[in-house]
């Protein structure tokens, strides 16, 4: 995830002061990690220093001064590039699954590996029916909505693996040993 980027999208409609950024990073990714303000204003340091974003003016509201920032013609260029530049997809898994069914048979025995992926999967199970009340509650945003299909579908890639792992332990045993 390019923070600088996503930065650069949330200016874009007008500008905002840090504040303003985090709250709309944390209202708008609602499953993103919540940004630190440090992290924000480092970001829009670099930013400016980068020629992408610009201070836009300064208030003051019964508090310390704010400063707004606003996106430059060559920050709309970089964040146009970083849109239309598709993610690629992951060159590497590393999946705590994996490594603590791996480790279950090195330690234990295959019981042990089949107790340890049927826990994860109570606990995957448990997790989707939470996402499910959110996605389904009345009045709940698009963004969290959108943000609770996402969070299912890898946990439901996740119990699907889950099931072909459990049919796999006996073999996959003979391979650590």
């Amino acid at each position: 995830m390019s923070t600088s980027h996503i930065l650069l999208g949330l200016l874009s409609p007008r500008p905002l002061h840090g504040y303003e950024l985090k709250r709309a990073h944390d209202t708008r990714l609602p499953s993103a990690r919540p940004l630190a303000f440090g992290q924000v204003y480092a970001t829009l340091n670099r930013l400016v220093r980068d020629g992408l974003a610009s201070q836009a003016g300064h208030e003051r509201a019964g508090g310390p001064d704010r400063t707004a920032y606003e996106v430059t013609d060559d920050g709309r260029r970089s964040l146009s590039d970083w849109l239309g530049t598709p993610e690629p997809p992951a060159p590497h898994l590393s999946s705590t699954l994996l490594a603590k069914t791996v480790i279950a048979l090195l330690v234990a025995d295959e019981a042990s590996a089949r107790r340890q992926l049927s826990e994860q999967r109570a606990a995957h199970l448990a997790r989707m029916r939470e996402l499910t009340a959110v996605k389904t509650a009345p009045g709940t945003a698009v963004a969290e909505v959108l943000a609770a299909d996402l969070a299912i579908a890898h946990l439901d890639a996740d119990l699907r693996w889950m099931q072909t792992a459990t049919e796999r332990v006996a073999d996959l045993r003979l391979e650590v040993h």
